[in-house]
C-alpha cells in the first residue's frame, strides 16, 4: 500500500519580508551565570541599551583621540612570560586603605550613569555587587536613588565620590550626611572642572548629562579645598583625575591618601595621554606618600596586571561596570568581576607569577600594536558579531 503523505505545513511567516542575517543566527539571550566571556556581556549590553544609552557609555569627547590613546598605550605594552614556575596557587588580593581586598578590580564611580541604566535601583546592585565580591566600590554624588541608600543597602562601608554642585555650606552638609552613612573615604573627582564636550551625546541631543545644581563651583575648586574637606570629613582623602607627576605631588601635599590616576575614560581633555603612559610618572612623584588607584580602557584581566606591575594597587572599571549592569544588573555585575578575575589569573599563571606582590616594572615591555584601537577591539569576537548586522 502507498505511504499517505502528510500535506505541508503551512508557513505564518511573510515570504516577502526581509530578515536581516544576524536574525537568522540569532541565539535567545544567555543568562548572567552562563556568560563564559566578557565579550558576551557586551554584547547582551548592546542588545539591552538604546543607542544613545550605548553612545554615551561607549564614547569620549570630541575626537575620541584620549579614549582610543587609553587603549592604544594598553596595547603597546607586552607582558613578560617565565616558565617552569609553581603557580599552583595564586594570591590576586590586594589592600586599600588598609582593607583587603579580594580582587585588584575596583567598581569605579561612574556618576548618574547607573540610574541612566537602572532608574529604580541605580547604584544599589553595583554597591552589594562588590561587596560580595570582596571588593571596593565608588558612589557618586550623581548616583541614583542616592548615596544613603547605596549605603543601606549593603553590610560594608563605600567609597563615596564628591562632585561639587554648591557652595560651602552644601559641600558641609554632604560629607556630614557621607560620614553619617558609614562611607569609609572621601573621593574628589578633580578632572571635571569643566565639562568635556562629548560630541556623541551633543549630536544625538540626548538627555544624559548630570545636569543638577551649578557647574561653576566645580570649576572654581582649588587645592586648598581638598585640605579644608578632609578636615571637614576626617575621613581618608583620595583626589582623582590626576594625569601628571606635578599634580600627584600637590595631591600629597594638600594631604592626599590615595592618587587616582584617571583622565575620565577620555571623556574630558581630548588629546590627552593615555593614563597608563602616565602612570609611571605619577608613581615616581608620589614615592610611597600616598596609595595609587588607576583606570582607563580597562577592558581586560592583561590590562590590570599590567597597572599592577607599573605600580598600582587597584584598578577601576567604569564602560564594564556599565556594560555588566546593562547586560544583567546585579548579576551581570558579579559575573563580570568573576571573569576579570579568571583573565588575571590566567595572566598571571602562563607569566609563572604567583601573587600581585610579585609584579614590577620588569614584567613590561614597548611593543607595537597588532591593530587601530577602539572603544571595543578588545573583543574582537564582539566587534564581528556587530559586523555581521550591518
Amino acid at each position: 500500500m502507498a505511504k499517505l503523505k502528510r500535506p505541508p505545513r503551512k508557513s505564518t511567516r511573510n515570504p516577502h519580508a526581509r530578515v536581516h542575517p544576524a536574525q537568522r543566527r540569532a541565539r535567545p539571550p544567555v543568562a548572567p551565570p552562563d556568560f563564559v566571556s566578557l565579550q558576551e556581556i557586551v554584547a547582551a549590553a548592546r542588545r539591552n541599551l538604546s543607542q544613545d544609552l550605548w553612545n554615551h557609555l561607549a564614547g569620549g569627547a570630541d575626537s575620541e583621540t584620549t579614549l582610543r590613546r587609553n587603549r592604544l598605550a594598553l596595547d603597546g605594552l607586552a607582558l613578560r612570560q617565565r616558565v617552569l614556575v609553581d603557580v599552583r596557587n595564586i594570591d590576586i588580593t590586594t589592600t586599600l586603605l588598609g582593607k583587603t581586598l579580594a580582587s585588584p578590580v575596583f567598581l569605579a564611580p561612574v556618576g548618574g550613569l547607573v540610574g541612566f541604566i537602572d532608574p529604580q535601583q541605580g547604584a544599589i546592585p553595583v554597591a552589594r555587587a562588590a561587596v560580595a565580591h570582596g571588593t571596593a566600590a565608588f558612589i557618586s554624588t550623581a548616583a541614583k536613588p542616592g548615596f544613603e541608600a547605596a549605603a543601606a543597602a549593603v553590610q560594608e562601608p563605600l567609597i563615596f565620590q564628591l562632585y561639587v554642585r554648591a557652595d560651602r555650606a552644601w559641600v558641609e552638609d554632604i560629607l556630614d550626611r557621607v560620614k553619617a552613612a558609614g562611607y569609609r573615604a572621601l573621593c574628589v573627582c578633580v578632572d571635571r572642572n569643566y565639562y568635556g564636550r562629548r560630541e556623541r551625546d551633543i549630536i544625538s541631543r540626548a538627555n544624559v548629562r548630570e545636569g543638577f545644581g551649578d557647574p561653576s563651583f566645580q570649576m572654581g575648586l582649588k587645592w586648598s579645598d581638598l585640605t579644608w574637606m578632609k578636615e571637614r570629613i576626617n575621613l581618608p582623602l583620595i583626589v582623582k583625575g590626576v594625569a601628571t607627576a606635578e599634580d600627584a605631588k600637590l595631591s600629597v601635599e594638600h594631604g592626599a591618601d590615595v592618587v587616582y590616576v584617571s583622565n575620565h575614560g577620555g571623556r574630558q581633555l581630548d588629546h590627552a595621554q593615555g593614563t597608563i603612559e602616565v602612570l609611571p610618572e605619577v608613581v615616581a612623584a608620589v614615592d610611597g606618600r600616598a596609595e595609587i588607584l588607576w583606570d582607563g580602557g580597562v577592558l581586560r584581566g592583561t590590562d590590570v596586571v599590567k597597572a599592577i606591575s607599573l605600580g598600582a594597587r587597584a584598578v577601576g572599571v567604569g564602560k564594564l561596570l556599565g556594560w555588566a549592569l546593562a547586560a544583567a544588573g546585579e548579576a551581570g555585575l558579579k559575573r563580570m568581576l568573576e571573569l576579570m578575575d579568571v583573565e588575571i589569573r590566567t595572566a598571571m599563571g602562563l607569566m609563572g607569577v604567583t601573587s600581585l606582590a610579585q609584579l614590577n616594572p620588569s614584567w613590561v615591555r614597548p611593543t607595537q600594536a597588532t591593530g587601530p584601537a577602539s572603544v571595543t577591539s578588545a573583543y574582537p569576537w564582539f566587534e564581528q558579531q556587530e559586523a555581521s548586522k550591518r
